[in-house]
């Protein structure tokens, strides 16, 4: 049994959406079609019997009124009793007058056969009013309504009569019998629109879903360009697409944006593998150039240790290059992380610019450090203190290299806001254009048209100081003029604050 009941529920898992969606509107219009027949039917059963019951009570009613004020009118009597078989909505209506022994004094002609005396419940009081008919059976098989109830002949002195009356209701059964049929062929007939209905809806409702489908189908590797309302000259991300509704338009929004980060990683990856191949090609074809020249002819002990030291600086180029792309996978890895520490940013930057002094001055320029900070204020970062070095020395290295002689590098820290900290340093050399400035910090991008005084570097050295500020949620901002110098700024947020 519980085998069946997982079967079950696998094939109902396994079923479309608008298979789901036609048979839950299929069920929903078969129960309100079946609670609405069942009303209605019920309705008609208990209008009839409650008409019935009010006839019949009228007309003891009636035979009362006339046996109180004409007791021995045997003619009003015989019109009202004998005569009344005229149809009342085509039902037959049967009286009869009995003394209190039980005895006949007039009845409906063919009554006796048709509703014995003793068929009938037991009479109503003088004083009541009868409500409620009895159901019951011809001998003929006509089923019938019985009621019966004590009249007063005459004054209140008056010999008392029991009143007898039946109503044959078999036209009421056939008619709700026929009734009740109409009622079937409506629900199957409701039950077979409500179907064909409900495949349309599901159809017409499940149709973006699968426009959606087949534009997706048709994306690849080679057409990331494509979008889902690229069909619809109308569409943008701030107006609905027509006919779609609106969480379609939010999934397909969603979508193509997801489509814009996942063209853009791609293109960024591919430039990413060609800028690879070109800064690797140009070491390598060194080192077989310099290796080929090398082995064309026997040389002496001097001219092969030459080369050994040429192809040792490639090699130490090639592994720059290698652990700088190797920290910049780690760092744009979700899963990566630092290790923070309050760190005095005083000695931090006087190490740098210790190291950096003796380059500085065999290049003829000026490495300045200011500290500019509020008064009382601590000198304090929460850092990792590999990656801040790393980060201010990347930028120091950039400065001196692009400063010509006579020039000087500054580099100022200052309070930032929400307690964090500002590192900057400016140069006053060769600038970059502003048309470089969106992609400076992109891999392997060089502004040479700005910069091309000094080209040795690998174009790694800004995409890793962005990396860097990325995993201590800080910001790093450019600002350059050419032929007056550049300003990169680093901040670094306070504890438990991340910089806009």
């Amino acid at each position: 049994m519980m085998n069946e009941i997982d079967t079950g529920r696998k094939t109902l898992k396994s079923w479309s959406i608008k298979r789901r969606l036609t048979v839950l509107y299929v069920v929903s219009a078969f129960g309100l079609l079946l609670v609405s027949t069942l009303f209605l039917y019920w309705t008609l059963i208990n209008r009839l019997e409650i008409e019935d019951g009010q006839f019949l009570a009228a007309k003891i009613g009636l035979l009362r009124e006339i046996l109180a004020q004409e007791p021995n009118n045997a003619e009003v009597l015989e019109e009202e009793v004998k005569w009344e078989k005229a149809p009342f909505r085509l039902a037959k209506y049967y009286a009869r007058i009995l003394d209190s022994r039980d005895s006949v004094i007039i009845e409906t002609g063919g009554m006796r056969s048709i509703a014995p005396i003793d068929g009938f419940p037991p009479p109503a009081r003088l004083s009541q009013v009868p409500s409620h008919a009895t159901k019951g059976k011809s001998k003929n098989g006509h089923n019938l309504l019985l009621m019966s109830a004590l009249a007063r002949a005459g004054n209140s002195s008056g010999h008392v009569r029991i009143l007898q009356l039946a109503l044959d209701i078999s036209h009421e059964d056939e008619l709700t019998s026929d009734y009740r049929g109409d009622l079937l062929v409506v629900l199957f007939v409701g039950v077979l629109l409500s179907a064909g209905i409900g495949v349309f809806v599901a159809g017409r409702g499940l149709k973006p879903v699968e426009n959606i489908t087949r534009t997706v189908q048709r994306i690849s590797a080679d057409q990331l360009h494509r979008r889902l309302g690229q069909s619809d000259p109308a569409w943008s991300r701030s107006r609905l697409r027509s006919g779609w509704p609106i969480e379609l338009n939010d999934l397909a929004a969603a979508f193509d944006e997801m489509l814009d980060r996942l063209e853009a990683s791609f293109n960024r990856l591919s430039q990413f593998s060609a800028d690879i191949a070109h800064e690797l090609r140009t070491p390598i074809n060194n080192l077989i150039g310099e290796t080929e020249v090398a082995l064309s002819r026997n040389r002496e002990a001097a001219e092969y240790r030459e080369v050994l030291e040429s192809s040792l600086e490639e090699f130490s180029r090639l592994s720059h290059i290698i652990e700088s792309l190797l920290f910049l996978a780690r760092a744009e890895s979700p899963e990566a992380r630092i290790d923070k520490k309050n760190l005095d940013l005083d000695k931090e930057i006087e190490n740098v610019v210790e190291f950096y002094e003796a380059i500085a001055d065999e290049r003829g320029i000026a490495l300045i450090y200011n500290r500019i900070l509020e008064p009382g204020a601590g000198v304090t970062v929460s850092a990792d203190p590999t990656l801040m070095r790393q980060a201010v020395s990347n930028l120091v290295s950039n400065a001196v290299r692009y400063t010509p002689r006579g020039g000087k590098v500054e580099i100022e820290v200052k309070s930032g806001t929400d307690n964090g900290v500002e590192i900057s340093v400016e140069d006053n050399g060769s600038g970059i254009e502003s048309g470089h400035i969106a992609r400076i910090f992109d891999r392997f991008y060089r502004a040479d048209t700005s910069r091309s005084e000094n080209n040795s570097g690998s174009g790694l050295g800004l995409s890793i100081v962005g990396s860097i500020m990325q995993l201590h949620h800080g910001t790093v901002t450019i600002a350059s003029e050419p032929g007056k110098g550049t300003m990169v700024t680093l901040k670094f947020p306070g504890d438990g604050q991340k910089a806009d």
